[in-house]
């Protein structure tokens, strides 16, 4: 597209601060494979120069944090090389474990869309503030991806099965809703993010200077449907939920046929994918489902199906719904799923443990 990775992603140094900004505002800050080796890069040089107090990572943009990686550069990569396309994915997934193990504060300054790999840049940092137009959302079922970038681990501790429901529908919800899910640890208006970069330049405690201005954001919309919500999405298949939403009668009537109708809407194959993952996840630490995550996205890239429709359809041609195989939720069996989740043996990734990324810092 003509850009360079430092028109995309800025570093700077303000006083104690390191200020990454993601500045790919036309593309709403899709991820590049560029811009996630600077911001790798900017992490280790942040957390060993001793100088630095605090990490902060915002957007120029004010309609998006981040729509998530840039899965048409993914695909244009597998498709000439189906390694590099692999090699895509599991950079993406050290970079979000190295966020997870950096060892200094980390504030993410979120307003606006926050997606896909957006979300994983973010939600393994110790602070995570929300904006007034903070969106969350994991919409991979709707290119036929799953929720990947570890966020399963999180989805699958959600309470009463919300975390299945927005990994499977996509749907957003906005920070009142995600600061109750723990997406986010405070909401504070734009408006009052130079200032905490101010006070953070200035090494005051981060968690003073963002305790000081967080204002409870009250009850989060699904809270009417929560119940709903719990009942349908803890049963263990995907066939079984959408039969209790079909099911539903009364007040949430309507609501629940729309949301058979977005499900409807998805790869089928990404849904079984999403659930099946959701579920084991809750046996797993971030690092086991991370490198889950890169053993199916592996799979998807070798199988050139769903995702390759789904971008083509959804993000390329934008010719109308994608023509997933199979069609039906129904036709896609255990034997087909097995495979998604099938060990790589030599291929597996390999990701440093907590204690060996401590270590490779000094």
């Amino acid at each position: 597209m003509g850009e360079t990775v430092d028109e995309t992603l800025r570093v700077e140094i303000v006083g104690s601060l390191t200020l990454l900004t993601l500045a790919r505002s036309r593309a709403l800050n899709a991820l590049t494979e560029h811009m996630r080796a600077k911001l790798s890069e900017a992490l280790w040089s942040g957390a060993r120069d001793p100088q630095v107090y605090a990490v902060a990572i915002q957007s120029e943009s004010p309609r998006a944090f981040s729509t998530g990686s840039d899965v048409r550069e993914v695909i244009q990569l597998a498709r000439s090389d189906l390694a590099r396309g692999r090699k895509a994915f599991a950079d993406e997934y050290a970079l979000n474990w190295q966020c997870e193990c950096f060892s200094k504060p980390t504030v993410s300054l979120i307003n606006g869309l926050a997606m896909g790999g957006g979300i994983g840049i973010s939600l393994y940092g110790t602070h995570r503030v929300a904006g007034e137009g903070y969106s969350f959302a994991m919409p991979e079922t709707q290119i036929g991806l799953f929720p990947d970038v570890g966020v399963c681990h999180a989805l699958s501790r959600m309470s009463d099965h919300v975390g299945m429901y927005l990994g499977l529908t996509g749907r957003s919800i906005g920070r009142a809703e995600a600061y109750a899910l723990g997406l986010v640890t405070h909401c504070i208006d734009a408006s009052e993010f130079e200032a905490i970069k101010t006070a953070l330049a200035d090494t005051w405690p981060v968690d003073t200077v963002l305790d000081e201005r967080h204002r409870e954001p009250g009850a989060g919309e699904l809270l009417p449907c929560r119940a709903l919500i719990a009942d349908c999405f803890s049963e263990p298949s995907v066939e079984a939920i959408l039969a209790r939403l079909e099911a539903v009668s009364g007040a949430h009537r309507d609501w629940a046929q729309e949301v058979v109708a977005d499900l409807r809407r998805r790869s089928p194959v990404s849904l079984k994918i999403t659930h099946r993952h959701i579920r084991e996840s809750r046996g797993r630490d971030l690092r086991q489902t991370l490198i889950a995550d890169y053993r199916i996205a592996a799979h998807i890239l070798a199988a050139d199906g769903d995702f390759y429709e789904g971008v083509r359809a959804m993000l390329i041609d934008k010719d109308g719904p994608p023509r997933w195989s199979p069609q039906r939720i129904e036709d896609v069996s255990d034997e087909m799923l097995d495979r998604y989740f099938a060990s790589l043996d030599a291929d597996e990734m390999p990701l440093p443990t907590r204690e060996e990324m401590q270590a490779a810092r000094a």
